[in-house]
C-alpha cells in the first residue's frame, strides 16, 4: 500500500513537470522605459530547450488599447552580445488583423539550421505599426545548448 502512495506521487509529480520541460516562459524586458501602446505581458518558447533543427514556436502575450490594421515585426538576433541577424516579418502573418482592442497573442515558428552554434542568444524584437509608429520594443535572452535534443537519448 505504502508502495501504491510513492508511486501515485511520483507520478503525480511527473505530471506537474512535463509542461514545465515542453515550454518555457521566459523573462521579457522592455528596450527602454517609454510607456508603449502594446503591453507584453509574457512570451513561451516551445519545445524548450530550443535545439537546432527542430520547429521553435515563440508565442508573445499582449495588449493594446486600440485596434492595429497592420504593421511589421523586426527581430535583431546577437550572439554573445554580437549582432548576427535581422529579419522583418509582416504582423498579419504573425497574429490575426486587424488586431482588436484588448489581448492577442503574436506567434513566430521557426526552424533554426543545423550549423546554429550553441551558447548564448538575446533576440530584439520591435512591433511597429502601418505608418511605421514604434509600437513596442521587448528583448529577452534564450540559448542553444551543444547537443541537439534527440541527440541527448543515445548519450
Amino acid at each position: 500500500m505504502a508502495q501504491m502512495k510513492v508511486l501515485g506521487g511520483l507520478l503525480f509529480a511527473l505530471c506537474l513537470l512535463v509542461p514545465l520541460i515542453s515550454a518555457k516562459s521566459t523573462d521579457v524586458r522592455y528596450c527602454n522605459k517609454k510607456d508603449y501602446d502594446v503591453k507584453v505581458n509574457g512570451l513561451e518558447i516551445n519545445p524548450y530547450p530550443i535545439s537546432k533543427g527542430k520547429l521553435t514556436t515563440f508565442e508573445i502575450a499582449a495588449s493594446t488599447n486600440e485596434a492595429i490594421s497592420g504593421g511589421k515585426l523586426v527581430i535583431d538576433v546577437s550572439y554573445f552580445g554580437f549582432h548576427i541577424h535581422s529579419e522583418d516579418h509582416d504582423l498579419c502573418s504573425e497574429t490575426s488583423c486587424p488586431v482588436s482592442a484588448g489581448d492577442f497573442v503574436v506567434s513566430h515558428s521557426q526552424e533554426l539550421p543545423g550549423y546554429t552554434p550553441p551558447g548564448s542568444y538575446t533576440l530584439k524584437m520591435t512591433m511597429v505599426d502601418a505608418n511605421k509608429k514604434q509600437l513596442t520594443c521587448i528583448t529577452f535572452d534564450f540559448s542553444i545548448g551543444f547537443f541537439a535534443e534527440e541527440n541527448l537519448a543515445d548519450i
